[in-house]
């Protein structure tokens, strides 16, 4: 991990047991059934960085957001937050302390908000929760100010979250994440849920907050156009598997792997350059039953014979890694 990492992940690795009934498998002579949802995931976040992982739905995306946060435990492979094992046994104490510095913003507002609580309780859980202030009265200006911070007015605290649109719903969220002063929020898809023109005003609301608390964030997206503007460096994942890593700006410009530039190519053309888009071919395999060799090789048009054979390394050549036989073979 360089001096500047905040985040480490390394080699992250998630399998799923998804067999039938015991006795279903000894009816019907079945044997256990195993989904690797993710598989060798590593990379680092700098502080105030932002890392974004993109990929279609089903490339494990959302599960490394679990295991890194603490929600979901690793099957092999370990994480490291400001050198703190989240997952060492030893060093739990530790872990609980640091759960205040790391907070999760999720794809829906409205279903990870209570319906039952009015939004100052929302917002004022996690600084009771941590013991951030010393009574009630600090608790409702600290509430307030946070209010204010994401775009709303303190007198919405007495509301419910129902009685706000989505937009707002989402700055609540954003209320609550930053309510523990957090280091490092990751982000699970915090856009897709809403309309094109509030997901501009969310976006530019989380890159205000950053460079004015100094925030690192994961950004986790399947939208590209949103990523370009929101990240420093892109992970590009697929079926479990990083494919292909590198500086935003380089990525979009000079994509290597035929995944990445499929993705690309899908984006809409708003600069009318005439350039022909090419939608995305195929469907995600099963991940149960993957593809020999590279996962991607069905459906991409560079296969050839390695493809199906072997699982190609991901190969790092100034900053931009790709996993890909054509990449290594010269022919991209």
């Amino acid at each position: 991990m360089t001096a500047a990492a905040l985040v480490e992940v390394r080699d992250l690795t998630r399998v799923f047991d998804v067999s039938k009934p015991w006795l279903n498998r000894v009816v019907e002579g079945e044997t256990r059934t195993f989904l690797k949802a993710v598989s060798g995931v590593s990379f680092d976040i700098g502080r105030q960085e932002t890392l974004a992982l993109v990929g279609e739905s089903g490339s494990g995306k959302s599960t490394v957001a679990r295991m890194i946060v603490g929600l979901l435990e690793p099957t092999a492979g370990y994480v490291t937050i400001d050198s703190v094992d989240m997952w060492a046994p030893a060093r739990h104490r530790e872990r609980q302390m640091l759960r205040r510095r790391l907070q999760m913003i999720f794809q829906d507002p409205f279903a990870s908000l209570n319906p039952r609580w009015r939004v100052e309780r929302i917002v004022a859980d996690p600084i009771r929760a941590f013991g951030l202030a010393k009574d009630n009265q600090e608790i409702e200006h600290r509430v307030g100010e946070l209010l204010r911070l994401v775009g709303l007015d303190p007198a919405d605290g007495t509301k419910y979250p129902h009685e706000f649109s989505g937009g707002q719903r989402q700055r609540i969220c954003i209320a609550r994440a930053l309510s523990s002063n957090p280091e490092f929020i990751v982000c699970d898809e915090p856009t897709s849920a809403l309309d094109v023109s509030v997901q501009a005003q969310i976006l530019n609301l989380m890159r205000d907050l950053q460079d004015q608390l100094r925030l690192s964030y994961l950004f986790i997206s399947h939208n590209l156009a949103v990523v370009r503007h929101m990240a420093a460096r892109v992970a590009v994942m697929y079926l479990g598997r990083i494919v292909e890593s590198a500086p935003t700006q380089e990525l979009f410009e000079r994509p290597r792997h035929p995944y990445t530039r499929m993705l690309i190519d899908a984006l809409p053309d708003l600069a009318m350059s005439g350039r022909p888009r090419r939608p995305i071919r195929g469907e995600i395999p099963n991940p149960i039953d993957p593809p020999p060799g590279c996962a991607f090789h069905p459906r991409c048009p560079h296969a050839f014979e390695p493809c199906a054979v072997e699982m190609p390394a991901l190969v790092d050549r100034a900053r931009h890694a790709a996993a890909c036989h054509a990449v290594a073979a010269g022919r991209l």
